[in-house]
């Protein structure tokens, strides 16, 4: 086997290092990056600083050369991890991705078959997972809006209908926070949420009917019909907000043939396992990273109140299950001022 640590090096035959970088901020993490993004400039505090760095096929051919690749059947995923604790993973059709051991730098390379869109949703999402909880952060797979100053998380497997959500509650004038990763931290007593990139990922119909159109999308990868959308300033929040709750919506087949809309409390158990079920890449399971997410996970399920979300997936019932959130979100105000 090679030595891997020439692979996260920085020498030029290796490692691009343009002098013309950018310093973009997104999940509250600064993003000192060679490669143009969609992002909003950095300008205030940062919990975080990760660095984004190119390089070519044969870089990229001796790392693969070293490692054994781990790919499920029928996925077009694959990881392997290298001696020095850095972490490979590649997206057929999207690019591949080395992140550093410590978290602190992505090096990566889009195929040449990838639009910018889709590789951008890669890099900021799959790819920057890894780098996240390597650098100490638990982030949640989740979709956030912002309703009336604080944030409501969904979360949910793909499919479960988090983003359709979230567009029914920009229909009516709300604010996306973050679609599909959630960075919190705990600040005064209270849980923020950071922002994420200003976009959301939806099918074609939804997009339609409650996004003003698809004509600005493009497919998210090969294997979906799910296309990325740019957001407008006005339908995003571009600063951290408090999270008032989390709703774990519930699976399509648990939902079939049951046309109510039903959002019931969870017990302090149940809400610890609904969110770490919900936790952001479990590719990286070594043990000081497995109990720092049980450490988080326990703190947050007593900070914040979870509950479960069960409807139709109808989707012209989509205002129907906002308004039945927003009663819920003005109940539970109204308990905590009595």
């Amino acid at each position: 086997m090679k030595d891997s640590s020439a692979y996260v090096s920085t020498e030029p035959a290796a490692v691009t290092t343009n002098t013309c970088r950018n310093v973009y901020g997104v999940y509250g993490i600064a993003l000192d990056s060679e490669i143009p993004l969609p992002l909003p400039r950095h300008e205030r505090g940062e919990l975080a600083r990760i660095e984004l760095r190119t390089a070519p096929a044969p870089f990229f051919c001796d790392v693969r050369g070293s490692i054994s690749l781990d790919q499920r059947v029928g996925s077009w995923y694959e990881f392997g991890r290298l001696p020095d604790r850095s972490s490979y993973a590649r997206w057929t059709g999207v690019g591949e991705f080395l992140v550093s051991s410590d978290g602190r730098r992505i090096i990566c390379r889009q195929f040449d078959m990838a639009t910018r869109e889709s590789f951008n949703v890669y890099l900021l999402g799959q790819a920057l997972s890894f780098a996240l909880v390597k650098s100490g952060f638990e982030p949640l797979h989740a979709t956030v809006v912002v309703v009336s100053g604080e944030a409501v998380a969904f979360l949910g497997e793909s499919g479960y209908g988090k983003s359709s959500l979230a567009a029914s509650f920009l229909d009516s004038g709300h604010q996306l926070l973050t679609d599909d990763l959630l960075i919190l931290r705990a600040s005064a007593g209270r849980v923020l949420g950071y922002p994420g990139p200003p976009r959301l990922k939806l099918f074609r119909k939804t997009a339609y009917r409650f996004v003003g159109g698809a004509a600005s999308g493009v497919p998210m990868n090969p294997e979906t019909e799910k296309l990325i959308l740019p957001l407008e300033g006005h339908r995003i929040c571009s600063v951290p907000v408090p999270v008032k709750a989390f709703y774990s919506l519930a699976g399509p087949r648990e939902v079939f043939r049951k046309w109510d809309i039903r959002s019931e409390p969870l017990s302090p158990r149940q809400a610890f396992l609904e969110l770490v079920k919900n936790t952001f890449n479990r590719r990286i399971l070594d043990a000081d990273r497995l109990q720092r997410m049980l450490d988080q996970t326990a703190s947050l399920a007593s900070l914040v109140p979870v509950r479960k979300l069960s409807f139709p997936r109808v989707w012209n019932q989509l205002p129907s299950i906002r308004e039945t959130i927003i009663s819920d979100l003005n109940r539970q105000a109204l308990q905590a001022a009595t």
